[in-house]
């Protein structure tokens, strides 16, 4: 069986924040910016390796004991941005979330309630000394969720056959914060002329107010991540969701139910074949 350190960890697509460093208080700040200039940055799949790790003994542990000094870092303009792992903080919140997607005995079997108990109280202490703290990065596996898709453009897509460094493909959008928030602001003012509330339009008020706890001049990024992995390489290649979900929401804006229609189900049946290896799972 190979190591966790040797794999291609896959199924998970992220969201991701870069920050400008003005944005970060002192001392932080002067941590970031010499990180920065390290040439042994890490990538996402280092990151995903790290906390396999941590799920490998008995019993497992779902959260780090201590929080990440690590993050990713690119440039904007000419400033450089990072965006902070985050580990801990981001460990507590998809705990949460376990218990939304599995049933307890499922639960039981992955993480012992005294396990799960204790981080929970662990969380709770944290929390009341960091009421104010947010994940720079959101994941989501299996999917790359419709409202993700609101925040970027077609022009902005991004793909490379190879250029993760393991030989894997990459597909990603990045776009700048002001745009992110001012797609936010018109796909919702389309969505409920169109319908009522619903779990399209709760996502993106969600995504549209974590946006917002940033500085304005960060860099949004939409990766795909390790999902390449869940998706042949032609239907990766001719993948171009972005511009599906912009001309559904430009459909309703319209008044084009039909089309409107019709972007979407392109969208469903590009992701079908990703659900179906899902659920083989």
């Amino acid at each position: 069986m190979p190591k966790v350190s040797s794999v291609i960890v896959p199924y998970a697509a992220y969201l991701r924040v870069y920050e400008p460093l003005a944005a970060f208080p002192e001392p932080e700040r002067g941590h970031w910016a010499r990180y920065a200039r390290r040439t042994d940055l890490p990538s996402y799949q280092d990151e995903l390796r790290r906390s396999l790790a941590d799920l490998l003994p008995t019993p497992p542990v779902p959260v780090p004991v201590h929080e990440s000094g690590d993050a990713f870092v690119t440039e904007a303009d000419g400033v450089v941005c990072v965006c902070p792992w985050r580990t801990r903080l981001r460990g507590w919140q998809a705990l949460g979330e376990l218990a939304e997607d599995f049933p307890e005995p499922v639960l039981d079997a992955l993480l012992p309630p005294v396990v799960r108990r204790q981080t929970r109280q662990d969380y709770e202490r944290w929390l009341e000394g960091n009421p104010d703290a947010r994940p720079w990065i959101r994941t989501a596996t299996w999917q790359v969720p419709i409202n993700w898709f609101v925040l970027v453009s077609d022009e902005e897509r991004e793909y490379d056959k190879g250029g993760d460094g393991t030989g894997a493909p990459v597909l990603r959008y990045r776009t700048p914060m002001v745009q992110a928030r001012r797609r936010v602001a018109r796909g919702l003012r389309a969505l409920k002329q169109a319908m009522d509330e619903g779990p399209l339009i709760d996502g993106l008020v969600d995504v549209g107010r974590w946006l917002e706890e940033f500085h304005p001049r960060s860099l949004v990024e939409l990766d795909y991540g390790g999902l390449v992995h869940a998706l042949p390489a032609g239907e990766l290649e001719d993948d171009h969701s972005a511009a599906d979900v912009a001309e559904g929401i430009e459909a309703l804006r319209d008044g084009d139910g039909a089309a409107a229609g019709a972007a979407y189900g392109r969208l469903v049946e590009r992701w079908r074949s990703v659900r179906d290896r899902r659920s083989a799972n």
